[in-house]
């Protein structure tokens, strides 16, 4: 029970840390939430609240492919930065949801900075 309630308290720590307190025109937000099975990816305009982007392990495209979890999580990065190329989105910034730096979220990140989104 006590080891419990220390995991939820460290995760609301880091997703504070990770949330930005003020919107600025023209920033966009890159957000992930991922479950045991799926990850999500969505690209935020929080100054006009909407979701400009998304992309998700639950399409199509990723249940064809026989992939272990991380692997999906690059693929979702690479099909994110493929669908925001060529638009005029200057600067993204990267909020993890208070999930750790690793694995998942990390190969996401990694994908998603090797198909041209800069954060």
């Amino acid at each position: 029970m006590r080891a419990l309630k220390l995991k939820r308290e460290q995760y609301s720590r880091r997703r504070k840390r990770s949330k930005k307190a003020f919107p600025v025109k023209g920033e966009m937000r890159l957000c992930i939430f991922k479950s045991t099975s799926h990850i999500e990816a969505q690209i935020i305009d929080d100054f006009n609240q909407k979701t400009v982007f998304s992309a998700s392990s639950k399409e199509k495209e990723f249940s064809k492919k026989k992939l272990n979890k991380v692997e999906v999580a690059a693929e979702v990065g690479k099909s994110l930065s493929k669908r925001v190329k060529g638009k005029k989105i200057e600067k993204i910034y990267f909020d993890r949801n208070g999930f750790r730096y690793h694995g998942r979220v990390k190969s996401l990140a990694d994908a998603a900075r090797e198909g041209g989104l800069k954060f």
